[in-house]
């Protein structure tokens, strides 16, 4: 099979195609021929040795994947000819950037005919993200009034969905180059951060979800009403800032992300429902992936990027 793998780190061109052995599917396991991967920041940082997540290379990235089921002798979840889709493992390397990828069973769910495989391949990571953090971890019910820091992302433009189907009034901050795009997935207020200092612009927030990171995280104690929960995807581990929240009489949480196949078929429902949808900036051929990474490199993206098979 075909795989993309690196030996050094460094920028998108340490990126290599290259034949591999077949990956072999142990007991609960299913062996899947991958049709679309999508692509996350986190990637990028991990190629260029950033965030030491899985070690040195050689290593092969990837997690989020949609595809077909071809073996599942070892598992009663799925049969040969499912589509599937899910982020085996995380945070430990699933080898996702693959024609074929072994994964636990139970870290996949059945690919709703709602979403085409690239928009499943696109929805994994961030989508799971949004739903840990604002149904697990905060708890959103009908009239909070959310906030959530970068709206126009992968994570945000989810958020702002599952924010919405949870009955929240949605405020998000972003480039007014991507008003619009928000807007569109259901923000009601929409803050443009190189013009507007949010904490000067919206009060009494019950729910604040980030995933800026930097002095975004300490400034949203400002917006919070008493009691009030920010949840980060960015800096979960900063004691301080935790400490500070906590004297405030405020919540603080950060998600790590991990498989969870009951939040997927949550995920599932509101694509089923017309209520979810994932917007993928560009799809790039698979052996194009140094393209797609230069993409990620430079940021700002709307929305995912996605390598097709």
């Amino acid at each position: 099979m075909r795989v993309i793998t690196q030996q050094s780190l460094g920028g998108p061109e340490v990126l290599t195609l290259v034949d591999a052995p077949e990956p072999q599917s142990l007991p609960t396991e299913v062996l899947v021929r991958v049709k679309a991967i999508g692509l996350n920041p986190l990637e990028a940082r991990l190629r260029a040795g950033e965030f030491p997540l899985i070690g040195r290379p050689p290593f092969v990235l990837g997690w989020d994947i949609s595809g077909v089921v071809e073996e599942a002798s070892g598992t009663w979840r799925f049969r040969p000819g499912d589509e599937v889709f899910g982020m085996p493992l995380f945070p430990r390397a699933a080898n996702g950037y693959a024609e074929l990828v072994a994964a636990p069973a139970v870290h996949l769910v059945r690919k709703p005919a709602s979403l085409s495989h690239i928009e499943a391949a696109a929805l994994p990571i961030v989508g799971l993200t949004a739903w840990q953090g604002l149904v697990d971890l905060a708890g959103v019910t009908e009239g909070d009034r959310v906030l959530i820091h970068g709206g126009g992302g992968g994570v945000g433009h989810v958020a702002i969905q599952i924010a919405k189907a949870l009955g929240a009034y949605v405020i998000t901050t972003a480039g007014e180059n991507k008003r619009k795009f928000v807007e569109e997935f259901g923000a009601d207020e929409v803050i443009d951060y190189t013009a507007v200092d949010f904490t000067e612009a919206v009060r009494d927030i019950d729910v604040v979800l980030d995933t800026i990171g930097g002095d975004t995280v300490a400034r949203s104690l400002q917006v919070l009403r008493p009691g009030g929960h920010l949840v980060t995807a960015v800096a979960e581990e900063d004691a301080e800032l935790i400490a500070a929240y906590e004297a405030a009489g405020m919540r603080f949480s950060g998600i790590a992300v991990d498989p969870d196949q009951v939040a997927l078929r949550g995920l599932v429902d509101l694509a089923d429902q017309g209520r979810l949808r994932v917007h993928v900036q560009e799809t790039f051929p698979f052996e194009r992936v140094a393209d797609a990474h230069r993409l990620l490199d430079a940021g700002h993206l709307q929305g995912k990027l996605v390598l097709t098979l």
